[in-house]
């Protein structure tokens, strides 16, 4: 079994390209959308959040601005929050790959990778990129996203051209998405993966 980390930084497109490998029959494991399950009403991690953050659990879930209010910027807030949700993840995601133990090839969508020093867990790398501009006009027609949170979540993420340095493949999504479909074609061909598969 060949384990892709799918990575880059925020508003780079790591989502579209996750769809397109799982449409051409890789099966992927969504790191952020883990934790959304997690931080949900009912969710294993709620109880936990609450009790370390103070006033961010609003009608069962955790109320994921208020956290982000609490942590960004805040070095050892976030660290004990990584510290609550990075194993829960890491327990979800052994399950996906047993789950998958046949598959010859998982793919897994990671947005901090790299800072978070996990690389070396993936057989291939590939980093998902697009020029600084299209990338900011993407992240900031977000919900709730501002110049001042985009700033500081980027702070805390190493630069793309870093991210780009350490890659075994690199897929550039500021074109067409018809080019960016040609590219995760081309890698996955690459990998011996042939779409379906």
């Amino acid at each position: 079994m060949i384990r892709i980390a799918l990575t880059g930084s925020i508003g780079m497109g790591k989502s579209a390209v996750a769809r397109m490998v799982e449409r051409a029959g890789v099966p992927v494991f969504d790191a952020d959308a883990e934790v959304r399950r997690l931080q949900a009403p009912g969710g294993a991690l709620v109880e936990a959040i609450a009790g370390r953050f103070p006033g961010t659990v609003h009608g069962g879930g955790v109320d994921r601005e208020a956290l982000s209010a609490q942590v960004l910027g805040r070095p050892e807030e976030l660290a004990a929050l990584e510290a609550i949700v990075h194993p829960a993840v890491n327990e979800a995601r052994d399950r996906f790959i047993a789950d998958h133990a046949d598959a010859p090839a998982l793919a897994f969508e990671i947005p901090l990778l790299f800072e978070t020093g996990d690389e070396g867990a993936f057989d291939k790398v590939i980093v998902v990129s697009a020029p600084a501009h299209i990338q900011r006009q993407r992240a900031l027609s977000r919900p709730g996203m501002t110049d001042e949170k985009l700033d500081a979540l980027l702070a805390r993420q190493l630069p793309d051209a870093d991210k780009r340095a350490r890659a075994d493949f690199i897929i550039d999504t500021g074109g067409p998405i018809e080019e960016t479909a040609r590219q995760v074609e081309n890698i996955l061909a690459c990998l011996g993966l042939a779409a379906g598969q």
